[in-house]
């Protein structure tokens, strides 16, 4: 009798999202997992669900993921992307990709000061692939997510039970 259990291999969009919007800070740095996965699958999920998620990239600017090619107008510097982030009243997800040191001095106090925003609408800046010396020097302000897959119980056979 041949029996195999699979199991789902990596985590949902859906699970990323929840915990992006459920972490500590305000900045938040996403370890692990393929960006352009995650991407795709956040793509969808806000277009079901209507939430503000955006994309920047430094060659790009700001997209909208819920509306394709809703470009944001003179957001390709990412100091302008921070202040429009930090004067807005709205629900957001900024997912900042590309991000690239040296990072200028107001870049880095702008971080600092959106990750210490508590108070009001829910805004997250979400650092995708950053650099692990940006998010070491941002250690004491930044919450940290895993996308890595967390290792799966293996059943095993032990004296004619099945074990976890």
């Amino acid at each position: 009798m041949n029996m195999t259990l699979t199991t789902a291999p990596t985590q949902t969009g859906t699970e990323i999202f929840e915990r992006i919007l459920a972490a500590p800070g305000s900045l938040v740095a996403l370890e692990g997992g393929d960006t352009e996965v995650l991407i795709d699958q956040l793509r969808v999920l806000v277009r079901h669900t209507g939430q503000s998620v955006y994309l920047w990239q430094p060659e790009i600017g700001l997209d909208s993921l819920r509306d394709a090619h809703a470009r944001v107008p003179g957001s390709q510097r990412l100091s302008q992307v921070l202040r429009l982030v930090q004067q807005s009243i709205h629900f957001g997800v900024y997912l900042l990709r590309g991000v690239q040191l040296p990072l200028p001095a107001t870049d880095l106090s702008l971080l600092r000061q959106l990750a210490r925003v508590q108070k009001g609408h829910v805004r997250r800046v979400v650092l995708l692939d950053a650099p692990t010396a940006l998010v070491d020097s941002l250690n004491d302000v930044i919450a940290r997510v895993s996308c890595a897959i967390k290792p799966e119980l293996r059943p095993r056979l032990r004296d004619g039970r099945w074990l976890l």
